[in-house]
């Protein structure tokens, strides 16, 4: 929606003085000098204070963008008058089909508009179209406006800009915010495929590997050795389950049992590598210097989680999930595997052999998670643990003390 024209402007007067140089200047920064900043969300807040500080009276503004992430649809980035930070919300999957957001002009512009304005001043039932007009108004803002930001493939984002002054945005205010927007859209596409690349890695291959991927570690082979404390756990009797029960009820269990031992383990600052099936893999680095408690602490909370899935799974009527966890530490060959075109970041070696082999003697020994000698004697009184003796283990000549983890 077009507000009424201006009573007056002075685009003549700023287009015939020293407007377009200040303009092009603005250009040349957001084209040629944001090229070391990472992050759309400074981009923003700096090219806002640019702007004002070259007569352009922005005192509010937002981008919103559709992204790649597991938890988020998107993510939506405000400036305000005097913030030195943008602030950034993140969008929740099946925001778009409630009625704030139907009934907002963001909506107009994902559904093909190209442009919506408005004037805050107006008192007229259209200034109120929106709640979010209203909101604006009593923040005293007194014009807004609203363009898509287009990236490639059709990808279509959003950008707003809100002023406070008397009478809302000159003519030449809304031209020189226009004319920046081709600049914007290159910018922000850039920043936020660099932002989604990094998402991506992060979701399919953990923070830690991503950040190597990033740093270069493409090349089949290439890695380090680390040490580190690993856990293996693994899904007892999960191909009955999937035999018997529907292909969504099971995707809903296995889930939930990876939610379960997952999230303990990355707010203890260890990663899961990587999903096999139905187990995992995860890695606890010994730069870390409590690594050893961590896991236990880890484990412990994953045990609690279970348990209370399960209880919640019975009341459903679904059945209870049983698992076996195995664990050992040393030095691991961290880094790329596989065919020449298809590669997998993961740790490999003999203590990750170990500990899948202690994983899988829980089923003999039914206890569920066991630890090797090596772990123990480095998680020192950490580790509340029965020792079991020794037992003869695939691969290995001489048989290892395992001890288990106390319930």
């Amino acid at each position: 929606m077009q507000s009424s024209p201006r009573a007056a402007t002075d685009l003549d007067a700023k287009e015939d003085g020293a407007w377009p140089a200040r303009r092009r200047a603005i250009l040349d920064w957001l084209v040629n000098e944001t090229r070391t900043e990472r992050f759309i969300d400074n981009i923003l807040v700096e090219l806002c204070k640019r702007l004002s500080a070259e007569g352009v009276p922005v005192a509010r503004a937002t981008l919103h963008f559709r992204i790649q992430h597991p938890q988020w649809m998107g993510a939506r980035i405000l400036w305000k008058t005097g913030m030195d930070e943008a602030e950034i919300d993140t969008i929740e999957y099946g925001v778009e089909v409630t009625p704030q957001f139907q009934h907002s002009p963001a909506n107009e512009v994902f559904n093909g508009a190209s442009e919506v304005r408005q004037n805050l001043e107006a008192s007229d039932a259209a200034s109120s179209r929106y709640t979010l007009f209203d909101e604006l108004r009593a923040e005293g803002l007194t014009d807004y406006v609203a363009w898509p930001i287009d990236h490639t493939l059709g990808k279509r984002h959003l950008v707003t800009f809100s002023t406070d002054r008397v009478g809302g945005f000159e003519d030449w205010h809304i031209a020189c915010l226009r004319d920046l927007l081709p600049a914007l859209a290159l910018v922000s596409e850039i920043r936020i495929k660099n932002a989604m690349a990094r998402t991506l890695l992060r979701t399919y291959v953990g923070p830690h590997a991503s950040e190597q991927i990033l740093a270069g570690a493409t090349t089949r082979g290439s890695g380090t050795t680390v040490s580190a404390a690993i856990m293996i756990c693994d899904l007892r009797d999960f191909t009955a389950l999937s035999d018997l029960w529907p292909r969504d009820d099971v995707i809903r269990l296995l889930n939930a049992y990876f939610d379960a031992l997952c999230e303990p383990v990355e707010a203890h600052g260890g990663e899961t590598l990587k999903f096999m099936g139905d187990g995992l893999l995860a890695i606890f680095p010994l730069s870390n210097p409590t690594a050893c408690a961590d896991l236990l602490q880890a484990i412990r909370e994953g045990q609690a989680a279970m348990a209370a899935l399960n209880e919640e799974n019975q009341d459903k009527g679904l059945p209870e999930l049983r698992y076996g966890i195995g664990v050992n530490i040393g030095d691991v060959m961290y880094g790329n595997i596989g065919s020449r075109r298809r590669l997998d970041f993961t740790a490999i070696g003999p203590v990750v052999n170990v500990a899948s082999r202690l994983e899988t003697l829980t089923k003999e020994i039914k206890r569920p998670v066991l630890l090797s000698r090596a772990f123990v004697d480095k998680a020192g009184s950490h580790a509340e643990c029965d020792q079991l003796g020794s037992f003869a283990i695939r691969g290995l000549e001489e048989p290892i003390e395992v001890f288990a983890l106390r319930d």
